[in-house]
């Protein structure tokens, strides 16, 4: 087997249940797929355990290293509501994601976020 850094270019798709198939995962990895990503946002932790070892034992009978990217949901990040429906934004303009804004309070300068921490996760930059 080539190494998995044998390359740098990397086809990357994403398994769930429509995919669960041994048959259906072996086409994909013969047609290119070197990584595989599993959304640990859904499904339950057996799902997750099965999805790998299928991965796992597929790779290994066709004698492909495919690489398993587990994606982890971060903080959900929500923009509220604009009080008078949607705006235009114009380029140039300053827009604010203020998070002491109420949850129909937005307009054209500002618009409330979800996620209260913001300020305290981001930095200029």
């Amino acid at each position: 087997m080539a190494g998995p850094l044998s390359k740098r270019t990397k086809i990357v798709a994403t398994l769930g249940p429509a995919t669960d198939d041994p048959r259906v995962v072996e086409a994909m990895f013969r047609a290119g797929v070197d990584v595989v990503r599993v959304n640990f946002s859904h499904g339950s932790p057996e799902d997750h355990q099965k999805r790998v070892k299928l991965i796992r034992d597929v790779s290994t009978r066709i004698g492909k290293d495919v690489a398993v990217l587990g994606d982890l949901q971060g903080p959900k990040i929500r923009v509220d509501r604009f009080r008078d429906g949607a705006v235009e934004l114009v380029e140039g303009q300053p827009f604010t994601l203020d998070v002491s804004l109420g949850e129909d309070e937005g307009d054209e300068t500002a618009v409330g976020v979800t996620y209260k921490s913001l300020p305290d996760d981001v930095s200029v930059g």
